[in-house]
């Protein structure tokens, strides 16, 4: 359910800012979706269709890219996907890591086209 908020910020932010750049329409909107994020982009789809509608990105395409999870070890600096059921470093063993990727949601950019 919390799709719906995050997808009506989405809408609020590529209205204003289409209304900035003096757009006709927007086309498309490109979001970044984290894997640890919570967010599924279906259900920002569905949402987005509902409430898009009557708006200046009515109909417009939601390009989503997936961002998957990276850690970082604390100790050595190393990135990596986790394992099998296992978060530590798989240079050095260590079980001091953090999230450094795959959390993220953001609109990345937005196509407009502009009024004649």
């Amino acid at each position: 359910m919390h799709e719906l908020a995050i997808t009506q910020g989405i809408l609020d932010l590529v209205t204003e800012h289409a209304a900035a750049a003096g757009a006709a329409r927007v086309t498309a909107i490109d979001v970044v979706v984290g894997e640890m994020s919570g967010f599924l982009p279906d259900s920002i789809q569905f949402y987005w269709d509902e409430l898009s509608e009557g708006t200046v990105a009515r109909g417009a395409t939601l390009r989503f890219r997936r961002v998957p999870l990276r850690l970082a070890c604390v100790d050595c600096g190393s990135l990596f996907p986790p394992g099998d059921g296992c978060f530590d470093c798989s240079a050095c063993g260590s079980p001091r890591v953090r999230v450094a990727q795959g959390r993220e949601l953001r609109v990345e950019s937005i196509d407009v086209e502009e009024t004649a």
